[in-house]
């Protein structure tokens, strides 16, 4: 009903072992904190790693008659204990769940709280234990940062007699008449006896009359969960941006005492079905194909993100067609979710866990992942669970040597306890939770025919030396199609553009930026060697500019030929990487600074929903070699495209026009690949011959050039 945010006067101490709530008010060591917030972005402690406590002092009013008080801490990195007034309130585990205690008799006018948080540098890679994923373990993020710290708000919230902590709403079906929504309370009486539930729907982003629900429910005393099912009439459904609005309601729910108020709760719902049939996507019934990309924690230190933030990223994303986001291997701010449901942007939820864990961890990770299903389960933009990524032996990507990729691959192809035993009973819990949603027992697992079926694919060929070449991708798209299904990796690194390169690294390059960049920055110069001269490069445009174009390449590679397998199998082209979430050289098409680079602007022609391409193998071909040159066109949209003007021209190397075709076509609503033209080259002089592609008269016309080299 009423709740105090307690961000104002904290104060933090490093530490080397906890004293159990005993630290006198006057000891020294202590130094100005900042809540929510990471304890590396304070002066003296950019480089802290384990254990600080945390104290505040606040004043609180007397609280009326037969009102109860809980202290809610909605985030800390990663375990934390909070002390108030001296009592122990009990130990926490989780980043992204929030700890509430009943703090009914403890508060006085002057309060001191304290709270002990530990948050240690994982040093066995190969056996973690912090189920953190992406915080404690990436190549996309600074190696040395640490995220410990109090980093979502600290409150105090005043209830009635019953407190409702948390509430969930699912849509079990829905039509033009009516949507099933589920709804479960979580709630903590007092003492038994009967209470009324109020749920109100009031549309949010459209007119309309609210519609109210009420249920009488028996309560026994202390924490339970009520669950419960009702009918919502003639439902606005969300949808996607790009098949519809992204319809939502303002839901409040009450528990009404006495015919008093002694709880609430509002929140914002959307009302929709999705489903995936042999990984092809259906919102609402109808099918359409998911493309999208990873995201990363929204910055490193992702305390500092707020909805302003959010809204440029979701833009960004909206305008380069992006219809899913992968949460990669973490759980994002509360304020990320809630700008996800406003746009219309689908979204990928990935357990924190990546790479491969300890034995031990599987009790908390049960537990974890109960938690996370219920928090996050009422977003409708929440498309899809995964419980790991890459559950397999890996410690450093960076790293090809050939006792380490057969480390890997080995682990990759066998038995696995983290992805047999851990990833699988995880994932029967995220099914029990929530019947509504697909779960993937782990992302990344290949499919082999007759051993075991796969998941979704990430494919590194053109990066990993491990995958191979472009030309080994075109060989296992052949042999093995099944693993065309789903795509959620693929990719190469990339400089940012010019101006952001030049704000942490000098122009030109020396050896030891390049170090610096290696070892801080992500950069994986030696990979990126074996495919690019960027080392002869003089000057740092040269080194951005030549990355950008190999970035482009690979990107267009792989998105090509999988809208080319639309539906047949392809459901779905999630790429790798959409943002830096600090200064850095990775896979992203965005950098920190939130600076689409030009592979940005690819991505977002390639992601066009009517597109025209051409499949031919990036190579070099001989002079008198015959080379085919299908024209293709698709569309991806609900509806019917009349008259789309299709254009292609061949030049050689002189600009002279060797062939050209125009037509117009209708294209049919959500329809499969159609080839409209077929060009033959047979090269006379060597030299780059270009492909002229436009697509004209359609949602978002497209303009691209193919090169084709003749050596």
């Amino acid at each position: 009903m009423h709740y105090q945010t307690l961000s104002d006067d904290w104060q933090i101490r490093p530490l080397k072992t906890f004293r159990q709530g005993m630290y006198p008010r006057d000891e020294a060591g202590w130094q100005a904190a900042v809540v929510p917030g990471h304890w590396q972005q304070l002066p003296g402690l950019e480089q802290h790693h384990g254990k600080a406590v945390y104290r505040c002092r606040f004043a609180h009013p007397e609280p009326a008659p037969g009102q109860r008080q809980w202290l809610r801490l909605a985030g800390v990195f990663y375990r934390s204990r909070p002390y108030l007034n001296g009592v122990d309130l009990g130990a926490h585990e989780g980043y992204f769940i929030p700890q509430e205690v009943e703090v009914t008799g403890l508060l006085k006018p002057e309060n001191a709280l304290l709270v002990e948080v530990d948050c240690p540098e994982e040093r066995n890679k190969l056996g973690k234990t912090l189920l953190t994923g992406v915080f404690s373990h990436w190549d996309c993020l600074d190696p040395q940062a640490n995220p410990g710290g109090i980093w979502l708000p600290v409150e105090l919230h005043a209830s009635g007699s019953v407190r409702l902590s948390h509430a969930r709403l699912l849509t079990s079906a829905c039509d033009e008449h009516f949507a099933q929504i589920r709804f479960d309370l979580d709630l903590d009486a007092a003492h038994a006896g009967p209470v009324v539930i109020r749920l109100r729907f009031a549309p949010h982003t459209f007119a309309g009359p609210p519609q109210e629900f009420t249920i009488q429910r028996e309560l026994t005393a202390g924490m339970q969960r009520l669950g419960g099912l009702i009918k919502l009439r003639e439902p606005r459904l969300w949808w996607t941006h790009d098949l519809g609005r992204p319809d939502l309601y303002t839901v409040t729910v009450e528990l009404v005492k006495t015919d008093t108020v002694s709880d609430s709760l509002t929140m914002t719902f959307g009302v929709r079905t999705f489903e995936l049939r042999q990984w092809i996507a259906y919102l609402n019934g109808e099918r359409f194909l998911i493309k999208g990309n990873n995201y990363p924690p929204g910055d490193m230190r992702i305390a500092t993100m707020n909805p302003e933030r959010y809204a440029k990223d979701f833009t960004l994303a909206r305008d380069c067609h992006i219809n899913m986001l992968r949460v990669h291997a973490h759980i994002e701010h509360p304020a990320f979710y809630a700008a996800a449901n406003e746009a219309g942007i689908l979204l990928w939820q990935d357990f924190p866990l990546q790479w491969v864990y300890a034995h031990r961890i599987l009790p908390e990770g049960l537990r974890q992942v109960r938690a996370m299903v219920r928090l996050l389960g009422s977003h409708p933009a929440l498309a899809i669970w995964c419980m790991h990524n890459e559950a397999f032996l890996l410690e450093d990507t960076a790293d090809e040597r050939w006792f380490a990729r057969v480390r890997t691959r080995l682990s990759a192809l066998g038995f696995s306890w983290n992805r047999d035993v851990l990833d699988t009973q995880l994932k029967a819990i995220a099914e029990q939770e929530d019947s509504t949603r697909p779960v993937v027992r782990s992302s990344g697992e290949f499919h082999m025919p007759y051993v075991r079926e796969g998941t979704d694919c990430h494919a590194y060929f053109g990066w990993y030396r491990s995958y191979g070449t472009l030309a080994t991708a075109e060989m296992m798209q052949r042999r093995f199609p099944s693993n065309l299904s789903f795509v959620t990796e693929f990719g190469a690194q990339s400089f940012p553009n010019l101006e952001s390169s030049q704000r942490f690294m000098p122009d030109p390059l020396t050896p030891a930026a390049i170090e610096q960049l290696e070892a801080r920055h992500g950069f994986q110069g030696e990979i990126m060697a074996h495919w690019l001269p960027w080392r002869a490069a003089t000057a740092l445009a040269d080194v951005v500019d030549m990355s950008q174009d190999y970035q482009i390449l690979i990107n267009r590679f792989y998105i090509d030929r999988l809208r080319d397998r639309k539906y047949r199998p392809t459901g779905g082209i999630i790429a790798f990487l959409f943002v830096d979430s600090y200064p850095a050289v990775l896979w992203s098409v965005v950098d920190y600074w939130r600076v689409p680079k030009r592979s940005y602007y690819a991505l977002r022609r390639a992601f066009s929903p009517q597109y025209i391409y051409c499949i031919f193998f990036p190579r070099s071909y001989a002079l008198g070699e015959a080379i085919h040159l299908p024209i293709s066109v698709v569309n991806d949209a609900r509806r019917t495209i009349l008259g789309a003007q299709i254009a292609a021209q061949l030049h050689d190397p002189t600009g002279k026009l060797l062939a050209e075709t125009r037509q117009r076509r209708d294209l049919p609503a959500d329809c499969a690949p159609i080839i409209v033209d077929r060009l033959r080259l047979t090269p006379t002089v060597r030299g780059c011959y270009t492909l002229h592609l436009q697509l004209t008269g359609v949602d978002h016309e497209v303009e691209q050039i193919y090169a084709i080299d003749v050596a």
